[in-house]
């Protein structure tokens, strides 16, 4: 075990101004705090929420918008448009005639193009990133072009972490005198990212801590995000007499979690450990298992060959990547989708209503609003047996009972339990020694995920801040000195 001490008590003689900034730049969404000792205040990053999207929209102009702002402009930019793409030129080029010329040279014929393999929709008006936290322990995804420039993953992080500071410096706690200049802060960070880089884990906090300094944050500290949701509790809990704790942080992105070996005003990170798996995962299983069968998948169609008909299932595995990833899912209304939604709607049988459906969604980019109504659907299912999804637009309604939806997500459910084996075996104890579960994170509402962690440790869970613990506890852990200059994974 890799345990390491920290205490719940301030840090040294501080200055009555002094702060401590905690960020949760998140895989889905993002949240900030500001700690000043005693207080903990959660920023509104939005106009009426404290958590914002992790989005990064970027027009042809080079203009950029952050957060909410960021998807509707991207689905306003895309609802209707039909995709045109053509090859890139890369440059001329001359064939000869095979005929010698007056001067000895040889004979130009006529003057072409060459074309690349890449494609270019001409009338995009604007790429929208999420997500990019996924791809900073990849080397192979360090650039992403948009449009004719590549931009690297910090030049697109960079634009929500500078609205982020001036947030924070526009909602500072009044009384405050001189004002504080925001340039520190504690970086949130799951025990894991994603990619399959030996040396993931190093080179995801570093394009972090070049984005953070980019947006002049120029004092920087890490902290595990399971770590600092079980610091916020800690500390929100003063007189807590529990001993050894196992918190769960299961976010959108990432599940996270780490066991604490409590003692008075003193704390130890016995262990810690984070898989792949979250809420999006879960969205998209829902979308696969409730709105594809309704959009023509298993479905079979006909058409003409050269002597005879030909019947096959039709091609919807050609759609789903794109249709499960909304933020690109305006590329399906090209003609070589399109055209065969045309076609097998024509035969004007049952099955030509659900392709009716999908040509509707491609055409009016409904992917995004259909990910939002099951997002709303299992929220709903975490205080009700059954919910409704109606989504109008596209002519579907149907209920879903709790029972059906905790059949859906079994899979992912063991996945769960099997990362709480893990993690309790990291620390070399049994589920009995754990005296409390801080259980946080948006997916953690789930009652599938709420019943496993009561049925392992009856009694013992307890829910805290879903959606904004890990910030507040990035907040104390930099204003205590807590947080460190290198990854504790």
């Amino acid at each position: 075990m890799n345990t390491k001490q920290h205490s719940l008590q301030r840090a040294g003689n501080s200055s009555s101004n002094r702060l401590g900034i905690g960020i949760d730049y998140g895989t889905s969404n993002s949240a900030a705090a500001i700690f000043d000792g005693t207080h903990v205040t959660v920023v509104n990053l939005e106009p009426h929420a404290k958590v914002m999207p992790s989005a990064t929209y970027i027009n042809r102009e080079y203009q950029i918008v952050t957060g909410q702002a960021a998807i509707d402009e991207y689905v306003s930019s895309n609802t209707g448009r039909t995709v045109e793409l053509s090859a890139e030129i890369l440059g001329e080029g001359r064939t000869t005639t095979g005929q010698t010329g007056d001067h000895g040279l040889p004979e130009e014929a006529s003057t072409s193009l060459i074309y690349g393999q890449s494609l270019v929709d001409g009338g995009q008006q604007g790429r929208l990133f999420r997500g990019i936290k996924r791809l900073l322990g990849n080397n192979e995804s360090q650039r992403l072009m948009v449009f004719d420039k590549p931009f690297r993953l910090v030049a697109l992080i960079t634009p929500l972490l500078i609205r982020i500071r001036r947030t924070i410096e526009a909602q500072l706690p009044l009384g405050i005198n001189p004002t504080p200049v925001i340039d520190h802060a504690c970086i949130g960070h799951p025990v894991n990212f994603e990619g399959s880089q030996n040396d993931r884990n190093r080179a995801a906090l570093s394009a972090l801590s070049e984005s953070y300094g980019y947006a002049e944050f120029n004092r920087q500290s890490f902290y595990p995000e399971p770590n600092a949701a079980a610091l916020s509790y800690l500390y929100a809990n003063p007189q807590l007499q529990t001993k050894t704790l196992l918190a769960v942080d299961f976010g959108g992105g990432t599940l996270d979690l780490c066991v604490i070996k409590h003692t008075n005003e003193d704390f130890e990170v016995v262990a810690t450990h984070g898989i792949g798996l979250g809420g999006d995962h879960i969205d998209q299983l829902l979308f696969r298992e409730l709105i594809f069968p309704l959009l023509g998948k298993g479905e079979r169609w006909r058409r003409a060959g050269e002597d005879r008909e030909i019947e096959t299932l039709f091609p919807f595995e050609e759609y789903e990547d794109l249709l499960l990833n909304w933020a690109v899912s305006y590329m399906l209304n090209q003609n070589k989708y399109t055209t065969p939604l045309h076609q097998r709607i024509q035969d004007g049988d049952e099955a030509s209503t659900k392709f009716q459906r999908l040509y509707d969604l491609i055409k009016n980019n409904h992917s995004y609003l259909v990910f939002q109504l099951l997002k709303d659907l299992k929220a709903e299912l975490s205080h009700s047996e059954s919910a409704r999804l109606d989504i109008p637009e596209l002519d579907i309604e149907l209920t879903l009972t709790r029972a059906q939806f905790e059949t859906m997500i079994s899979s992912l459910m063991a996945k769960f339990e099997q990362a709480i084996d893990d993690t309790l075996t990291r620390a070399a104890i049994q589920s009995s020694d754990i005296e409390l579960v801080i259980r946080t994170g948006g997916s953690s509402l789930i009652p599938a995920v709420k019943r496993v962690l009561e049925e392992r440790f009856p009694g013992k869970v307890v829910e805290h801040d879903p959606f904004t613990s890990v910030a507040a506890g990035l907040a104390i852990a930099e204003y205590l000195g807590a947080s460190h200059t290198e990854s504790q994974t």
